[in-house]
C-alpha cells in the first residue's frame, strides 16, 4: 500500500461527475489497483474513489497546469468503464510504500448465527418445557430459524441481533404460512434479539408475538462452562 498525503485537487468523470478544490489529502493507492483520497474527517468513507481493476498513469502537467502550480497528474482509469479519477498535485508532503501482507479477514463474533446456535443449544432460555425440534426450518419463502415444541404447541423463532418492525414483519409472514399446516399449527411466534426497538416490541405484542431478548455474553459464558457469579 502507498499512502501520500499531498495539496491537491480532484476530478471524477464518468457515471457521474464530481470536482474536489485544492486542499491537503492523504491519497491511498492499495495493492489491488483502488485508489482512495481521503480527508481528516468523515470517518472512514473518501471524499472519492475507483475501485479495482483499474489502471494509473503519472504524467507531468501541461503548460496551463504548470502555471497553475501543478507538479504531477495521476490519471486513474476503470478498466471496465469510461469512470476517470485525475488528481492534479501541487505539493507532495509524505510518500510512503507498505507492505501488509495476507489480511486473515474479518471474524465476526454475536452474528445471528452464533445466536441461533447457541439458542438452540439452550433452548430453555424460551421457557420451561421447551425443546429443540430443528434449526433453519424451511418454507416457501424462506428458513425459519428455530423450530421447536413448547408447552402450548409448536413455536417459530426470529432471531435478529438488532430487532426492529422489518423483522416482525418477518415473523409474521411465517407464522401465516405456518398455521396452515395441521401438522404444525397451531404455531405460535418468538421474537428474540439482543435489543428490541419500542415500536417492534409494541407490533409483536398486538400480533400476539412473544419477545426474548438475548444476553449473548451470558449465552457464551454458559457454552464455554465458564463460572458466573449471576
Amino acid at each position: 500500500m502507498r499512502l501520500v498525503i499531498a495539496t491537491c485537487s480532484v476530478n471524477y468523470s464518468g457515471r457521474l461527475n464530481a470536482q474536489l478544490a485544492e486542499a491537503k489529502r492523504l491519497l491511498m493507492i492499495k495493492a489491488d489497483g483502488a485508489v482512495l483520497v481521503h480527508a481528516d474527517g468523515g470517518s472512514y468513507k473518501p471524499l472519492n474513489w475507483m475501485s479495482p481493476p483499474a489502471i494509473m498513469r503519472v504524467s507531468e502537467p501541461d503548460s496551463e497546469q504548470r502555471e497553475a502550480g501543478i507538479t504531477e497528474v495521476w490519471t486513474v482509469s476503470a478498466e471496465k468503464s469510461d469512470d476517470e479519477l485525475k488528481i492534479l498535485i501541487s505539493e507532495i508532503h509524505h510518500d510512503s510504500s507498505h507492505e501488509l501482507g495476507t489480511d486473515p479477514g474479518l471474524v465476526k463474533d454475536g452474528v445471528e448465527a452464533d445466536l441461533q446456535r447457541l439458542l438452540a443449544e439452550q433452548i430453555e432460555r424460551l421457557g420451561e418445557g421447551h425443546r429443540l425440534i430443528r434449526r433453519e426450518h424451511a418454507t416457501p419463502i424462506g428458513p425459519v430459524d428455530i423450530l421447536a415444541k413448547g408447552p402450548s404447541g409448536t413455536v417459530a423463532v426470529e432471531l435478529k441481533r438488532r430487532g426492529d418492525i422489518d423483522g416482525v414483519e418477518q415473523l409474521t409472514r411465517y407464522l401465516d404460512l405456518l398455521n396452515r399446516d395441521p401438522l404444525l399449527a397451531p404455531v405460535q411466534g418468538v421474537f428474540a434479539a439482543q435489543q428490541i426497538k419500542p415500536q417492534a416490541r409494541t407490533l409483536a405484542q398486538d400480533r400476539g408475538i412473544r419477545c426474548v431478548v438475548l444476553d449473548y455474553e451470558d449465552m457464551k459464558g454458559e457454552e464455554s462452562g465458564a463460572p458466573r457469579l449471576f
